[in-house]
């Protein structure tokens, strides 16, 4: 009887994940860190969703980006964290085929358009330093819907070759897939065929994404660089290694693959939304007081809050 991870077939029902060889030992550990950052980026994104929400005076451009950035930040964890978890806590590491095409484009579309929303929340801060008078005429509401779709567009035509040409590649080897996710290449590398293709195309549509976004992002508004650094520099990494890495453990490599799709989303409620005055300002009513040290830690505005509480005890308690 033939070992089925070796049994020859065009496209497995199923794949399996491994998780993260070599550090079983660990797993425990781990999905605790995971959870809790997991956690937090769901509590903080459905927070800036809540507020902006609820806040007549922050619907405008920039809050409308920060919203699509949280809305992505939701799907882009949530399309990864319950499957890990579920491979650490219970063992079940079976996918199928079809549901692990659906996962890998869901993981690099939003990656895409998570790239793209800072690219535009760039733009939006340029116009607004460089031409502040029309800041309302050009970036108008219909403007901004004009940008999140051609986001989500063009996300979406880079990132729908990936499944397609990963269906059509024959997987004689195994179906075994090292890795806690279906990301593009720890899949298209187990086929037996000339991979090439898949490749060279993942090479183009990281460059042509990367490379457009950080210019533009670079030219628009330079300050911004300390931020998306921590989303850019973990992805080039993990995608770089999987072609020219190695020497990378694997087991590092995959680690880093989750850290990138975890940490981002769990920081940029911090630091595009605590961080913003106006966000900052509608979380401190809805805050008890003895939550305000914790936020003006987030924030690194300690002394503006201080001032804030000293202006409230004078004027009386908030609305």
């Amino acid at each position: 009887m033939s070992d089925s991870n070796t049994t020859n077939f065009t496209n497995p029902s199923t794949f399996i994940l491994l998780g993260i060889p070599g550090l079983e030992a660990a797993y425990v550990w781990i999905s605790i860190g995971f959870c809790t950052m997991y956690i937090i980026a769901i509590l903080g994104n459905f927070i800036i969703l809540f507020i902006v929400r609820t806040e007549p005076s922050l619907h405008g451009p920039m809050y409308y980006f920060l919203c699509m950035l949280a809305v992505t930040d939701l799907v882009l964890t949530t399309s990864t964290l319950p499957k890990l978890l579920s491979i650490f806590w219970f063992n079940s590491r079976e996918i199928e085929f079809s549901a692990c095409l659906t996962q890998l484009f869901f993981v690099h579309c939003f990656s895409g358009i998570e790239s793209g929303i800072l690219v535009a929340m760039a733009l939006d801060r340029y116009v607004a330093i460089c031409d502040p008078l029309r800041h309302s005429s050009i970036l108008t509401n219909l403007v901004v819907a004009k940008i999140g779709l051609a986001v989500v567009l063009r996300s979406v035509i880079l990132v729908l070759p990936y499944p397609f040409l990963a269906r059509q590649w024959p997987y004689c080897r195994t179906n075994v897939i090292p890795h806690t996710h279906c990301e593009h290449m720890a899949v298209v590398k187990l086929s037996c065929a000339d991979i090439r293709i898949s490749n060279y195309y993942g090479l183009f549509a990281l460059s042509f994404r990367v490379g457009l976004d950080l210019f533009f992002i670079t030219v628009s508004y330079i300050q911004i660089l300390r931020a998306i650094f921590t989303f850019y520099i973990p992805g080039l990494f993990s995608s770089l290694s999987y072609r020219l890495g190695h020497n990378v453990p694997l087991h590092f490599h995959i680690l880093l693959a989750n850290v990138y799709l975890l940490v981002p989303p769990m920081l940029n409620p911090i630091i595009y939304g605590v961080r913003t005055k106006q966000i900052r300002d509608r979380l401190l009513r809805l805050l008890p007081h003895n939550g305000i040290q914790l936020l003006s830690w987030f924030s690194g505005s300690q002394t503006e809050l201080h001032a804030q509480l000293a202006g409230d005890m004078v004027q009386g308690p908030l609305p």
